[in-house]
């Protein structure tokens, strides 16, 4: 059983010395701690979202639609006395929480998916490393407990094929398609920096270590400036994939045994589709509001979906976690576990190691205590009757 809550004793405890947490007990906090002490450029990056940013307030906001009814009398508020464990595609989590995934982790902090596979291997929880990472699938896959690679095809399927091979030979156990990326959204923060790390080569390991496209360049990019230019220039082609089709998922299908989850999906009938061809499990998200500006709040998308897959696929989510209570209530509504983005990423470039573990300590003691108070024992009993709606 775990008692992720009793982090709140260990700071209660620390008190009577004197101590005091070094970081924020909130999402907000971390996020306007780093807002004062991040470079401008690395804040923009990951707080930015599309255009006027509607939808990643709307992903925040759709919680409040719901509440939750608790149940009392019921024997579970005791720490130890609840069971956050959970199975998703073949791996086994000690709460329903990975952290979703986020390219160009140099901007926070140096070998920053190394960092966070170390913490969530501490935590017992899943990573999902991006493919535009900072440090290499080898790297990640050497430090990593339980991990996912998440795939942003590009447009050379056997540079995918690639890419998926390397991340099953590291030890991922699933692999995460992304289907709403095909190219970057409108993203005016990053715009006004004139800021994409990609063109200074950042977030690009995993190209520029992979053996495919290296056989695309004329020059090792580590033998001149010039030859990095034209490494740039090679993944400015084939980054993004507007030909991506549900049918593509039978060549994935042919290239690995590993569970495949497609990422991205609003529409009930997207994911159908996916699922149809083969996909184990979908995961509905927006992007964190980073792509198309107006679109639906991924967690009103998220009960159309489950409705739509049925026991077919694992449905889980992202976009717009930020409490423990958030999270409770995407479970409620049939995710099986959440995707957690920027407040662990805030921390990282915080504190490090120390600020994700902190911030994913925060979201887990959260959770933990507000499973309990409202009388469940465990996250596989969640569903709709712990809500009430209010809107």
């Amino acid at each position: 059983m775990s008692s992720f809550v009793d982090f709140q004793n260990e700071i209660y405890l620390g008190g009577l010395g004197g101590l005091r947490p070094d970081l924020p007990m909130t999402a907000a906090g971390l996020a306007e701690r780093a807002r004062r002490e991040l470079p401008p450029e690395a804040y923009a990056y990951v707080a930015g979202s599309a255009s006027a940013e509607r939808t990643a307030a709307a992903n925040e906001a759709a919680f409040d639609n719901y509440r939750i009814l608790p149940r009392m009398l019921r024997g579970t508020t005791a720490p130890g006395a609840r069971d956050l464990a959970v199975e998703v595609l073949g791996t086994r989590l000690a709460a329903p929480v990975l952290t979703a995934p986020v390219g160009v982790l140099e901007l926070l902090h140096e070998r920053g998916e190394v960092l966070v596979a170390e913490a969530t291997k501490e935590l017992g929880l899943g990573m999902v490393l991006s493919t535009a990472s900072s440090s290499t699938i080898e790297e990640v896959g050497a430090a990593a407990g339980d991990w996912w690679y998440q795939l942003y095809w590009p447009a050379d399927d056997e540079l995918a094929r690639s890419f998926v091979t390397r991340a099953e030979a590291a030890g991922a156990k699933a692999i995460i398609v992304t289907a709403d990326t095909p190219a970057l959204g409108w993203r005016p923060r990053d715009l006004e920096q004139a800021h994409l790390p990609f063109l200074l080569g950042k977030g690009i390991a995993n190209y520029l270590s992979d053996p495919l496209f290296r056989a695309k360049l004329a020059t090792p990019p580590e033998e001149s400036d010039d030859a990095m230019r034209m490494a740039i220039l090679t993944w400015v082609g084939l980054f993004g994939n507007h030909a991506l089709r549900p049918a593509d998922l039978a060549k994935l299908r042919e290239w690995t045994d590993l569970p495949i989850a497609v990422k991205g999906l609003l529409h009930p009938d997207d994911a159908r589709r996916v699922v149809d061809a083969g996909a184990d499990a979908v995961i509905v998200s927006n992007h964190g509001g980073r792509q198309v500006d107006g679109a639906i709040a991924a967690l009103d998308a998220l009960p159309a979906v489950v409705a739509g897959i049925g026991d077919r696929a694992d449905v889980l989510f992202d976009s717009g976690i930020r409490t423990g209570s958030d999270a409770l209530i995407a479970l409620a509504l049939g995710a099986k576990a959440v995707l957690y983005g920027r407040p662990w990423v805030y921390g990282l470039g915080l504190a490090g190691r120390d600020g994700v573990r902190h911030a994913l300590r925060v979201l887990l003691a959260d959770f933990d205590s507000a499973l309990g108070l409202s009388g469940s024992a465990s996250v596989t009993g969640l569903d709709r009757s712990l809500l009430s709606i209010v809107r």
